[in-house]
């Protein structure tokens, strides 16, 4: 299957879609660093809303509000950037699905998840809208956050078994930059509180509303308020009896039940004061499923799934191993508009060929380029020598006894390349016999032919010196 090619925006390379919502899609995404790379989720704004101002607010609330919330069961947030009129968030990336996935997958199997996985899984989500609830700004005073689109799709399971929050787009929180018009309804109507319809109010409450929808739905495999419409589901919300998770799936216990059915009570003030009211009632009610047994169970249920995401996210490790850092993030520092990687680097036949292709251009020489420099050293060094032999046999025969003189050319000469030994001989006033060698380099024939003072047959004779001969 051919893969899209990454975008590359900046320090982060985007790659294929994960999940999409009706505010934006999410994709597998990577920080490209000199040092390391990690692995993130990026969630990525539609086009069609990038322009409106009204969203452009709501989606940066929802980064500014998701940092004030730190809790092993709320997906943090790392990073939000813009670029060309595109908003992007960058969450961490969790490995696993949504509840909607799981419920979706539960259906088609005709499986119902265990009681005790339903009630962990509903425990981590009531612990991370706690979080949520309870976050508080910069000084240290309330936010306020009501999240209010509490719903499968917006609860992440891990196969580390644990449960996470995310998705806080819509949420409401003291001191918003987006303000919500007047009579507006924020959320999916199949998890709406009574109050959230009626155009209420809203507080924590309305997100335990939600929550025990989700967990009825868990416990079942059914939808709650299942319409046709919008306007009948409404309506069975408002005005019609709900019936307990035990009428469908007779193995729930009583405890269990009470918790979800007190959860759901259409009058705020009869639910749970909090959310982790709530989640200590549930982990009353019943034994929770260890992290383990969640974790096993949700990689049985989506196997194909987990494992052919693993392939896209393992391409997308390969990518930024392969690809040289440096270039790709001076690349993206210079160039304005959106980079495209070379899509060949996603194509494992080629995925090698590429990764030396670009080690050998950036950073180290091949084959060919080492031959090369090996052979110009060794030119440059023979080269050498021959100045030097050439100089000194030059000086020797136009001057012989320079080469025991200190300092000069001939005596580095000397040093520099060791001569064979001649014996001692005396030194005599008469100019030696110039005889014609058998074999002259050009410069020896040109100094001979030189008439100058230096020609050895109109040197001033030397004066004697004391010959010593050993006994």
């Amino acid at each position: 299957m051919t893969r899209t090619p990454p975008t590359v925006i900046g320090r982060y390379a985007i790659f294929d879609r994960i999940a999409a919502g009706g505010m934006a899609s999410v994709h597998i995404g990577r920080l490209l660093g000199s040092a390391f790379s990690r692995t993130v989720a990026i969630k990525r704004l539609h086009p069609q809303f990038a322009l409106d101002p009204e969203f452009v607010a709501m989606f940066l609330d929802e980064a500014r509000i998701c940092a004030r919330i730190r809790h092993p069961n709320v997906v943090p947030t790392l990073d939000v950037f813009d670029r060309d009129g595109e908003l992007f968030l960058v969450m961490e990336y969790v490995e696993g699905e949504s509840v909607a996935q799981l419920l979706r997958a539960s259906r088609v199997n005709g499986q119902v998840p265990p009681p005790s996985v339903v009630a962990s899984i509903g425990s981590g989500m009531l612990h991370g809208l706690h979080a949520a609830h309870e976050a508080r700004s910069d000084t240290g005073e309330p936010l306020g956050i009501v999240h209010r689109d509490m719903s499968p799709q917006n609860v992440l399971v891990g196969t580390d078994g644990s449960a996470r929050v995310l998705d806080f787009g819509v949420a409401k929180a003291l001191g918003r930059l987006h303000t919500t018009r007047e009579g507006s309804v924020k959320g999916k109507f199949a998890y709406m509180a009574p109050e959230q319809i009626q155009g209420n109010d809203v507080t924590r409450r309305t997100d335990i509303f939600a929550a025990a929808t989700v967990l009825w739905e868990m416990l079942t495999t059914e939808r709650l308020f299942h319409a046709e419409n919008e306007a009948r589901r409404m309506h069975m919300i408002l005005h019609e009896p709900v019936r307990s998770p035990s009428e469908l799936a007779p193995d729930i216990s009583p405890e269990l039940d009470r918790v979800v059915m007190r959860g759901l009570k259409r009058k705020s003030s009869d639910r749970y004061a909090s959310a982790l009211e709530m989640a200590e009632a549930l982990e009353r009610a019943i034994p929770l499923a260890t992290p383990r047994v969640v974790g096993v169970w949700v990689g049985s249920l989506l196997a194909t799934e987990l494992a052919s995401r693993a392939v896209r996210v393992a391409e997308a490790e390969s990518f930024s191993s392969t690809t040289p850092q440096a270039a790709l993030q001076s690349q993206a520092a210079r160039d304005d508009d959106v980079t495209v990687a070379d899509p060949t680097l996603l194509d494992p036949a080629s995925r090698t060929q590429a990764s030396s292709i670009s080690v050998s251009k950036s950073s180290v020489p091949n084959d060919q380029e080492r031959n090369s420099t090996r052979m110009r050293g060794r030119t440059r060094l023979v080269a050498a020598a021959a100045v030097v032999l050439t100089g000194t046999l030059v000086v020797r025969f136009l001057l012989p006894g320079a080469a025991v003189s200190s300092g000069g050319v001939a005596a580095t000469s000397a040093s520099a390349i060791p001569m064979a030994s001649e014996p001692s001989v005396p030194v005599s006033n008469e100019p030696p016999p110039v005889t014609q060698p058998v074999a002259m380099s050009a410069p020896d024939a040109a100094a001979s032919a030189d008439p100058s003072p230096r020609s050895p047959a109109k040197r001033p004779p030397r004066p004697k010196k004391a010959v010593y001969t050993r006994e």
